[in-house]
């Protein structure tokens, strides 16, 4: 099935995966018929992985979704209904630790700027979604190319907004830091120059629908994990720490790849229109990654101690479930399938 047929969509644009994202959107159309709660903790109970599971990170994605106002049908008065919060509640709580399971367990440095910076660009450096990155230079055909570009949009078309929450639970050197990274991030001033209008502009450019959430239908659940972490880690008060070293760790393994994937498409004939997106990376990712690491985490972790481990955790994290997304791309490639949901009858 190519990327450019149209797929079914239900409600609000979503189609459900399972009982809970069913009863959810029917709830969220004003047809409650279940008891939200219980359907969110029988989900819970029954899942064998909860980073695959289509049913859980569907629903947790539009619950999200209530809170960034990114799928404008969502009735916004729904953001704070006790029922979906407990619901909520209930999937994070489990969604957290299948997280901090998956988590490979990292010795602490001192609370310093200088040694968690350290730290940081050592683990940083172990990152192996490096093969993914190869073959989209190297191999990828147009086809999996455009496929590359759907997987990302279901982050890039908000690039920055989960890391945003960020701010106001900052102070000092910290706060500054963020500030200035999302500055950049969000064009600096320019409307045009904000990173999630570039990727529209390339999403455009090849030929795909930069609407953001077009794709939500084909995309694997652990492609939805990995922005649901980040809006878990960006909307709970209490893991501030990690979504800062989710930040650290996603600018500091940004600049490379980025340049990679920007010879990819090029090696492909894509124009401009496409690549800038990828080229505007290069450059303010090598320096996002200094001020993320020192000016950000290990500023942080200087000022309030106790937040070290979480910030260690959140980079570890990043590392950990992008991976975990990069794997499923590649497999999928290598053996000639589509990483897409629905592309070959599979429901991830």
């Amino acid at each position: 099935m190519s990327i450019a047929q149209t797929h079914p969509v239900g409600i609000h644009g979503i189609t459900a995966r399972g009982p809970l994202s069913s009863a959810l959107l029917r709830d969220l159309n004003g047809e409650p018929d279940v008891d939200l709660a219980e359907a969110a903790a029988k989900a819970v109970e029954s899942t064998d992985d909860i980073l695959r599971d289509g049913d859980i990170q569907l629903a947790l994605f539009t619950l999200y979704a209530l809170a960034y106002g990114s799928i404008p049908t969502l009735d916004a008065r729904r953001e704070w209904d006790g029922r979906l919060l407990e619901v909520r509640a209930t999937l994070e709580h489990a969604f957290e630790q299948a997280i901090r399971r998956a988590v490979p367990h990292h010795p602490l440095p001192e609370p310093t700027v200088g040694a968690v910076a350290s730290t940081l660009f050592a683990v940083t450096s172990e990152d192996t979604g490096s093969s993914l990155t190869r073959f989209l230079a190297k191999k990828a055909t147009r086809e999996q190319a455009l496929e590359f570009l759907v997987l990302r949009s279901i982050y890039t078309l908000r690039e920055a907004d989960p890391h945003s929450w960020a701010i106001p639970r900052l102070r000092g050197r910290a706060k500054a830091a963020l500030v200035e990274i999302q500055a950049d991030e969000y064009g600096g001033g320019r409307a045009d120059r904000v990173h999630a209008e570039i990727f529209a502009k390339s999403m455009r450019g090849a030929g795909l629908d930069e609407r953001y959430g077009a794709y939500v239908d084909v995309v694997p659940a652990v492609t939805l994990a990995s922005l649901n972490m980040m809006s878990m880690f960006g909307l709970n008060r209490r893991l501030v720490g990690a979504i800062v070293g989710h930040l650290a760790a996603f600018e500091m393994t940004s600049s490379i790849p980025n340049r990679l994937y920007g010879d990819g498409l090029r090696r492909l004939g894509f124009g401009e229109d496409v690549t800038d997106y990828f080229d505007e990376h290069v450059e303010a990712d090598a320096v996002h990654e200094q001020i993320a690491g020192r000016d950000l985490a290990g500023a942080l972790a200087e000022d309030h101690p106790e937040l070290l481990p979480d910030i260690l955790f959140g980079a570890v994290a990043c590392l950990t479930v992008d991976s975990l997304v990069a794997e499923h791309v590649l497999e999928c490639w290598q053996s000639g399938r589509s990483a897409l949901v629905g592309a070959d009858g599979e429901a991830t």
